[in-house]
């Protein structure tokens, strides 16, 4: 059974404790600010629709990963490939770095590192998967398979797919049966410490863990990228912002076993537009707070998305005995369906296998907050 529901509300005011903050913010005027808000537009990047190596563009140096040994046979380690592909594309100013179409490279967790040379192009046509097994991944790298740090103006683009390969990671999770130790898995795609960086048309699907993490960095563009991992895949989550400012994320397709997008501690200046969710647990602010910590996000806007078969639809989660708040978040021109839960805001936030013990104090939540929303709602059946 479903349930239609149309809400627009204004000004939703939830302080902790019941007791009001000291701090008076003038709401209307946060409230302005907020259909004004827009993100900066970056001009450190050069972007075309047709390819850069072209010879309508021969001022661009070709780093094929193929001329460094790559084998592009799925099976090979092509690893070293990548690595010394890249300390050359990353040296030369002005170059493409080439993942050919219709071959599929083995590399394992491995960070790219900047700063690189200007006008960097990396060109994903290909598929690139990361190795299957968890007891033979590298234990440097726990938490990460492909981590790219410390650029700047650099352009990600491609039809290409990067495949995590995370079957078995899931599999292991303690999630999927309580019998297994609770631990973390690595992030497909990292992007950290990072300025002017756009990522237009790739495909990230079946993780390890978190798809896409956007990390310390600032001025990201996130256009045209579709995230998928099956909806029973544990903390799969499909973009992951955190600590980063002005970031745009516009005509993502995103469906995973956890949150679409999560936007956590640090975080401000950021605008999703024309997003598709689903299947998976919603666009979310948080969680915040873990472990007495402080979390700040503030200035989000989600303009145009369609949630579809998803636990939840907008939620805002935060652990009890955290600190911080959330404060100037739009959410307008929203479509949800086959939601269990349109409106969260969940300030008793537990994701452990431990019970969480009640304490008093809870983060400070949604000041000076818009929304407009319209769908069905999943109910239960009487």
């Amino acid at each position: 059974m479903f349930k239609f529901f149309l809400v627009s509300f204004l000004g939703l005011l939830i302080a902790a404790h019941g007791v009001a903050e000291n701090r008076v913010y003038d709401d209307i005027a946060m409230i302005e600010e907020l259909e004004s808000f827009d993100i900066e537009e970056g001009n450190d990047v050069e972007f075309s629709e047709s390819p850069l190596w072209t010879s309508e563009h021969v001022s661009k140096i070709l780093v094929n990963v193929d001329a460094f040994g790559a084998a592009g046979d799925g099976v090979a380690d092509d690893t070293q490939a990548f690595l010394s592909a890249w300390d050359k594309a990353c040296s030369t100013p002005k170059s493409v770095l080439l993942v050919p179409q219709g071959r599929s490279y083995l590399v394992n967790a491995t960070r790219f590192k900047g700063p690189c040379a200007d006008k960097l192009l990396i060109q994903i046509d290909g598929t690139i998967v990361a190795p299957d097994e968890p007891k033979n991944w590298d234990p440097k790298n726990p938490r990460n398979w492909l981590d790219f740090s410390k650029l700047k103006g650099v352009l990600f683009q491609g039809g290409g797919i990067i495949d995590g390969s995370g079957s078995k990671w899931w599999a292991s999770s303690c999630k999927r049966n309580k019998s297994n130790p609770c631990r973390g898995a690595p992030t497909a795609l990292t992007i950290d410490s990072s300025s002017s960086v756009w990522v237009k048309g790739l495909t990230i699907q079946n993780s390890q863990q978190m798809h896409f993490t956007i990390s310390r960095s600032q001025s990201v563009r996130i256009i045209d990228v579709q995230v998928s991992a099956p909806e029973d895949s544990p903390n799969t989550d499909g973009i992951h912002i955190t600590d980063s400012t002005n970031v745009l994320l516009q005509n993502c397709k995103i469906g995973t076993g956890d949150d679409c997008i999560s936007i956590v501690s640090g975080s401000s200046n950021i605008k999703m537009k024309t997003i598709y969710c689903g299947p998976g647990h919603g666009i979310s602010i948080g969680s915040l707070g873990k472990d007495n910590s402080s979390g700040i996000v503030t200035k989000v806007v989600l303009d145009s998305a369609f949630l579809r078969g998803t636990t939840n639809g907008l939620r805002i989660k935060t652990w009890q005995g955290g600190s911080g708040f959330v404060r100037a978040v739009r959410y307008q021109n929203v479509r949800m369906e086959d939601v269990a839960n349109p409106i969260l805001i969940d300030q008793f936030y537990c994701d452990s296998p431990n019970e969480c013990k009640t304490r008093h104090q809870l983060c400070k939540l949604a000041r000076s907050c818009t929304a407009t929303l319209v769908g069905l709602q999943k109910a239960p059946r009487p």
